[in-house]
C-alpha cells in the first residue's frame, strides 16, 4: 500500500483489484477525521475480511452452514426488535 498526502486527497491502493480509494480532504479538516473516513471506506471494501478468509481453506459446506446460522441469528434479532 502506498499513501501520499498532497494537501488535497489521500490516495491508498487496496491489495485487491486495481481501484484506488480516494479521500478528499476538506479545508480545515483534521487528519484524524480524514483517516477515520478512510478507515470506514476501506472497511466497506472488504479487503481485510477477504484476506482473513483466504488464510485458511474452509469447506463449502462449512461456509454455507455459517451463513445459515448468521442469517438465523439476524432474523431472530430482527424479530425480537420488532416484537
Amino acid at each position: 500500500m502506498f499513501a501520499k498526502l498532497d494537501g488535497v486527497a489521500l490516495y491508498l491502493q487496496p491489495l485487491t483489484d486495481n481501484k484506488m480509494l480516494i479521500i478528499n480532504i476538506k479545508e480545515n479538516e483534521s487528519i484524524d477525521k480524514a483517516l477515520k473516513r478512510f478507515k470506514k471506506k476501506f472497511e466497506k471494501t472488504g479487503v481485510l475480511k477477504e484476506l482473513r478468509a483466504r488464510t485458511a481453506f474452509e469447506k463449502p459446506s462449512v461456509t454455507r452452514r455459517t451463513e445459515i446460522l448468521k442469517a438465523a441469528y439476524r432474523q431472530k434479532q430482527f424479530a425480537k426488535e420488532n416484537y
